[in-house]
């Protein structure tokens, strides 16, 4: 009779996921990561339960998986509330080709971003009034092309401006589970964004994907206001 080979065989430190049936639960493991592997975009819980026996704890299997797959070549991430592998961030350099970049963001564009991502729900006049300079159409614009920017609602003040804010396109590519991961004050001193003693007065705000309660769903179709 073939033996279920699972991989907290080869990982002593990775506790198993249940003593019960530890076959079982081994092919449960194999399953999701050949899903996993398989996937060309991230996938939820219940996308993988869906390909699962009934039963099957896929919380508990993707903890084991990211736990084997800590310290290889892949790493197992969870961003926006899905799983995906993602090349482990010493190795990215073994991927880089050589090509000419297709396009840089402007400065204008950078601090456009950075506001949006951590002021969200934000209108244009509330990043011009950041910024303390207007901002161009064709900035926004820009980052609503590369797919890290979209309109998500509009205030209700008068003239209902619309509001912006991150996509997921955006947290995928800054490999980000949520806009609450944005880094904070310390991390952005540790890295030399901010000056060790920043200025009292400065504070890193915390975003939100919902909705602010002076903010109502933006519909498509609607008419513009900025």
């Amino acid at each position: 009779m073939n033996q279920v080979i699972r991989l907290a065989d080869f990982a002593p430190d990775v506790e198993s996921i249940s003593d019960v049936h530890p076959e079982l639960q081994g092919e449960h493991l194999r399953m999701v990561e050949a899903l996993l592997f398989a996937a060309a975009e991230p996938l939820s819980e219940e996308a993988l339960a869906h390909f699962l026996p009934q039963g099957a704890d896929v919380s508990s299997l993707l903890d084991e998986l990211q736990r084997f797959y800590e310290k290889r070549g892949v790493n197992l991430l969870q961003v926006n509330g899905k799983w995906q592998f993602r090349t482990a961030a010493d190795l990215s350099f073994l991927l880089r080709k050589e090509q000419p970049e297709q396009r840089r963001l402007s400065r204008a564009a950078i601090e456009t971003l950075a506001i949006i991502a951590y002021h969200q729900p934000v209108t244009r006049a509330e990043i011009e009034d950041i910024r303390g300079v207007a901002v161009s159409k064709g900035t926004v614009d820009a980052l609503m092309e590369l797919g890290w920017v979209k309109i998500r609602g509009r205030k209700r003040t008068p003239g209902r401006p619309v509001t912006y804010g991150t996509t997921h396109s955006f947290l995928v590519q800054f490999g980000l589970e949520s806009v609450s991961h944005l880094p904070g004050m310390e991390e952005l001193k540790a890295a030399g964004f901010l000056d060790a003693v920043p200025p009292a007065q400065l504070d890193v705000p915390i975003p939100s994907e919902q909705l602010a309660p002076d903010e109502d769903p933006y519909e498509p179709g609607q008419a513009l206001a900025e």
